[in-house]
Formats: structure tokens, C-alpha cells, sequence
């Protein structure tokens, strides 16, 4: 290898940690090195297109992480790392709203508090029409955010399209930095059980519980319930911190191992609710961070589990910045909650490629979980591990009948433009009902004939057999458009029987002990849907260097969704 190509190579985004070990490694491996170098210099300079060296080195940086066959490792572009980080962070600078597209228009779904979008007087429902000179008619979220997304202190205008107002209202925002609430809402399902769901594990986590937990309890709350029900994960010291306001100091929450490497995670802190009753919910769509918070709390009986098993997303990935504003995020160990149970749940490759547990089973059969190691809680119940945070009480979420996930599947090519239908009839109830509103089937009709009007074919039928499904969507629709998220659960309740469980076991104890022991002596019964139910067991973010303190700069960790869909953005 020529000095220059040495020189060359040492420019590259992941190449210089090849370059830079040449010299110490065995023949075999400069065998491998000397390899790849002259497959770029063929490629360079025999090639029948001419391509552009940087992204020629790209490629290959690209290639070589590809071939790792690990979902959670990846290189991020500058323009990449900057959207991975607002989403982990949830932080950024815009006027402060989640979107989401509904028909030809994107539209607002959420208005951050204490952001411009709120001071500016923009409403839930408003349909974003132009942005500055910009028409976004047709747009998606993510021209939307685009458009709005921008330097602190910048001036943006917006027009809006406003139900019951004929005209477009023009607002104008400067741009400021939005941090995106990790706990949407908080309240009390009754008169002694808290509510409190967690949507991520963003740098406000930690703060966004504690004050959830003080307001409940100051309400009169005798327990809390924290949904982490679709929680994806996020970032691994709000983790600890959260967990250490229910657990005392000095106690292990978390190990990591890697190669030749074994490092443990201690709460620092004295507790902000030790004694408070918790139930933690968790399903299929609660990873990393969310499994963490829940095996720790669980493996002190600080805490009882209800719900289906989690995720299984137990890999730690470390982020490392490179030359030119790019970044490795690779995995780098495992996680293993304070019992020594792996999260990791095995997966393999299936023939769409796509990554799929190699046992799937949510709700834990018998000879599935005899299989599992045993563990065992600080007070001695038994927990699972073998990847996975196994509830303490099992219940199946309710399931849709034959004839609503036939109809599912009707509007499936077409649900975007259902759920805009949807939206507009929701839209019109606005200011004419009450809270405890019913939907009458004239609502449902005049679903049905925008659909028909839309030239989308649905069966009289078989729209007709799905009925009680499309009420409760436009139910779930007209309630958050007109009365919030906190009207949205609680009207919910009904279809929702594994938060009615964890309330009706919530309601039985005044000490997490009671807890505990009410969930024993009710595991025979069946859960709402029918289904039977189990009894399985009696700050800002500071970046971290494993081999040290909290440091600026150097890898951080992080914890990643195990899904990257999302449909909704900030702007």
C-alpha cells in the first residue's frame, strides 16, 4: 500500500480505524486490509461510470455495516445524526407541535406548552395550508417539518385552515428551542389510583415523572399506574434516573457486557416515592429504556408488572462521531437487568429479511416459559429471563371480532383517507357536545358517504358489520379534538381491560406488598377480552464514558427504538 493511499485512507469516514491498526495486526488480517484497498482502487479507477470518492468511501463504510446483519447498527449522514438526535433528545428548534398528515393536509395533532405554537393561539385540528410563500397542500410530515424546522430566533409564517372559521388564519412564530413532553398528561382514574403514560425517554423523562407523581399524589392518589405500553425506549440515564426515584440509593439498576468488558449501574440518588404502590404496564412495543425502568422495578418488588411481554431489545448501541459531522452507532454490548437476566430477546432473519423473534409468545404459554431460566426477585418471586420482561400478571389487550378486522382490511389500501373523513366529521362536533357525548350512527353515515363521494369502494355491508369499530374510532377522534388526551383515556377505559385490571389490583392495595398479594389470590380469574389470565410471580443528558464519568464529547449511549415508523413529527 502506497504512502498516499495510506493518506487517503486516513480521510475516510470509518476507514481510518482500519488504517490506523495495520501495523499491529496479524498477516492474515493486513491480507483483509490489503483486500479492500485494492477492491477501491479498482472500483476508483476501472469502474464503468466515474464516481465521487467520498461517496465511493460511503458506500463502502456502508456496506461493511450492512454486512454486520445487526438492525440497531448503522452510519449516520450529519443531516441523519441531527434527526436521530432530535428524536432521542426529544429537543429541537420550531414553533412547537406534533403533526401528522390527514388527507391533502398536514395537520396539527398536539400543541407543545409554553411553546410559540401556543402563545401564537395555533389549535389541535388546524390544517397547515402555506408556509411563508410556500403552498403545502399535498405535503408529508416530513416537508412539513422541513419547512418549519429552523435556527432559534428565525421568523416563520403559517397559514392555517380552521374549522367554523371561513377564512385562513395567518400566524407568525419565531423560532425556539421545543422540548417534546415525555409524559403527554397525567391523571387520576378514580379517586385513589394516578395514571401517568410515558411516551419516550427523552431528557425531560426523569423531571416530567416526578412532577406527575407529586401532582397525583397531592390529588390523593393511594397508587400510581405508569404506562409504558408502546414506550420504544430512549435515552439510558433517564432510565436509571427514573428508576431511582422509586428506588433507594446505592442499588444496582442495570450491568452491561461487552467484549471483555463488565460495568455496573448504581442509583445515586435517595428516592423521591420509596413507599407509593407502582404498577408498571408494558406490552409487545415496550423496549430498551422501558424495559430496563420495568425489570428493575420488578426485580426489587418495587413494582408490579401487568400487561403482555415486552419487546426484548436488550443490545447496547454507542454512538461515535467521525470526521466530517458523521457518526457509528454500533452495538457494542448487552444489557441484564439486577437479577442477571439478559433483555435480549433471540431473533434471526426471515426470508423478507426482516428481523422476527425466534419464539414468539407474548403471552408466555406454559411450555414456553418452563423453558425460560429462572430468577429470583430481592423478596424471592419468581421472575423469567431468557430475554424480555415477563409480566407479573398477564393480560391480553382486547382483540378486534371477524367483523371489524374485516372491515380492517377493506380500508386498509384506503386508511388514510378513512382516518380523514374521520377527522373532518370529528371536526364538526367541536363546541356542539358535551363530555359524555354518544356516538349516534349519523356520524357514522356521513363517514360512510364522504368515503362513497371519495370514490372509495366499501361494501354496505361489510361497513355495516364493522360498525361498532369505525364509532369507536370516530368516538377516540371527536374526544381528543374537542376535550384532550384526558377525556380520550378515560373514555377509553372500556376497551381498554389491561389498565381496568392493573386499576381493579390497584384498588385492592395500600402497600406494594398488598399489591402483590391481591394480584396472587385474583390470577384464576379471566381477563376482560376473555382470554386467560396469568400470574407468573408471587436532566439534560449528559454524555457517558463507560471507562470513566459523565464527559462532554467521546461515545454516549444511547438506548433505540426497536421500530423506526413513525408517522407523526415535530415541528
Amino acid at each position: 500500500m502506497t504512502r498516499n493511499r495510506k493518506a487517503v485512507l486516513a480521510s475516510l469516514v470509518l476507514l481510518p480505524l482500519l488504517a490506523s491498526g495495520f501495523a499491529l495486526q496479524a498477516r492474515s488480517t493486513r491480507g483483509g486490509a490489503q483486500l479492500l484497498d485494492q477492491v477501491l482502487t479498482f472500483v476508483a479507477l476501472r469502474y464503468v461510470d466515474t464516481l465521487d470518492a467520498q461517496m465511493l468511501y460511503e458506500k463502502a463504510a456502508r456496506g461493511l455495516v450492512k454486512e454486520l446483519n445487526d438492525p440497531y447498527t448503522d452510519l449516520f449522514t450529519p443531516k441523519q445524526l441531527e434527526e436521530f438526535s432530535r428524536n432521542t433528545n426529544g429537543r429541537y428548534a420550531g414553533i412547537g407541535m406534533e403533526i401528522v398528515k390527514v388527507g391533502d393536509y398536514v395537520t396539527v395533532n398536539k400543541v407543545f406548552p409554553n411553546s410559540p405554537a401556543e402563545q401564537g393561539g395555533v389549535m389541535e385540528g388546524d390544517k397547515i395550508m402555506v408556509i411563508d410563500t410556500t403552498n403545502a397542500r399535498g405535503f408529508s410530515t416530513q416537508q412539513v417539518q422541513n419547512k418549519l424546522l429552523g435556527p432559534v430566533g428565525t421568523p416563520v409564517q403559517v397559514q392555517f385552515i380552521r374549522i367554523g372559521v371561513s377564512q385562513p388564519v395567518t400566524l407568525g412564530f419565531k423560532r425556539a428551542e421545543i422540548h417534546v413532553p415525555a409524559v403527554p398528561y397525567a391523571m387520576m382514574l378514580d379517586d385513589r389510583t394516578g395514571y401517568v403514560p410515558l411516551t419516550r425517554f427523552s431528557e425531560q423523562t426523569t423531571e416530567d415523572i416526578a412532577n406527575s407523581v407529586m401532582m397525583l399524589t397531592k390529588r390523593g392518589a393511594k397508587g400510581v399506574i405508569i404506562d409504558l405500553r408502546g414506550n420504544p425506549g430512549g435515552i439510558l440515564e433517564e432510565a436509571f434516573a427514573m428508576s431511582n426515584l422509586f428506588l433507594p440509593k446505592g442499588k444496582e439498576l442495570l450491568s452491561v457486557r461487552g467484549r471483555a468488558e463488565f460495568q455496573k449501574f448504581v442509583s445515586q440518588q435517595d428516592p423521591l416515592a420509596p413507599d407509593i404502590p407502582i404498577t408498571v404496564m408494558v406490552d409487545g412495543g415496550s423496549a430498551s429504556a422501558s424495559e430496563i425502568v420495568a425489570g428493575a422495578l420488578q426485580d426489587y418488588d418495587r413494582a408490579l408488572v401487568v400487561g403482555t411481554t415486552s419487546f426484548g431489545k436488550g443490545l447496547v448501541q454507542s454512538v461515535y462521531n467521525l470526521d466530517g459531522g458523521y457518526a457509528l452507532k454500533i452495538t457494542t454490548g448487552k444489557w441484564y437487568t439486577p437479577s442477571g437476566r439478559s433483555i435480549q430477546k433471540d431473533r434471526k432473519i426471515n426470508a423478507e429479511g426482516q428481523f422476527v423473534e425466534v419464539t414468539p409468545d407474548s403471552l408466555e404459554t406454559d411450555s414456553v416459559r418452563k423453558a425460560r431460566p429462572v430468577f429470583k426477585s430481592a423478596s424471592g418471586r419468581t421472575v423469567y429471563g431468557g430475554g424480555a420482561i415477563t409480566p407479573d400478571v398477564i393480560v391480553q389487550s382486547d382483540t378486534l371480532s371477524t367483523p371489524e378486522q374485516q372491515l380492517r382490511r377493506a380500508l386498509l389500501p384506503v386508511y388514510g383517507k378513512y382516518l380523514a373523513h374521520v377527522a373532518y366529521v370529528a371536526e364538526q362536533q367541536k363546541g356542539k357536545i358535551t363530555p359524555n357525548f354518544e356516538v349516534p350512527p349519523a356520524w357514522r353515515d356521513e363517514v360512510y358517504k364522504r368515503l362513497v363521494a371519495d370514490t372509495v369502494k366499501i361494501d354496505k355491508a361489510v361497513w355495516d358489520a364493522g360498525a361498532t369499530d369505525v364509532d369507536r374510532i370516530i368516538e377516540e377522534r371527536v374526544a381528543k379534538i374537542a376535550f384532550g388526551d384526558t377525556l380520550v383515556r378515560r373514555r377509553s377505559l372500556k376497551d381498554d381491560n389491561q389498565l381496568r385490571r392493573a386499576m381493579e389490583i390497584m384498588r385492592k392495595g395500600n402497600t406494594q406488598k398488598e399489591l402483590f398479594t391481591a394480584a396472587a389470590s385474583t390470577a384464576d380469574r379471566q381477563a376482560g377480552c376473555g382470554a386467560p389470565e396469568r400470574h407468573v410471580s408471587t436532566r439534560p443528558r449528559r454524555c457517558v464514558d463507560k471507562k470513566g464519568p459523565p464527559v462532554t464529547g467521546g461515545p454516549f449511549f444511547v438506548l433505540i427504538t426497536p421500530a423506526a415508523v413513525d408517522p407523526d413529527r415535530y415541528a
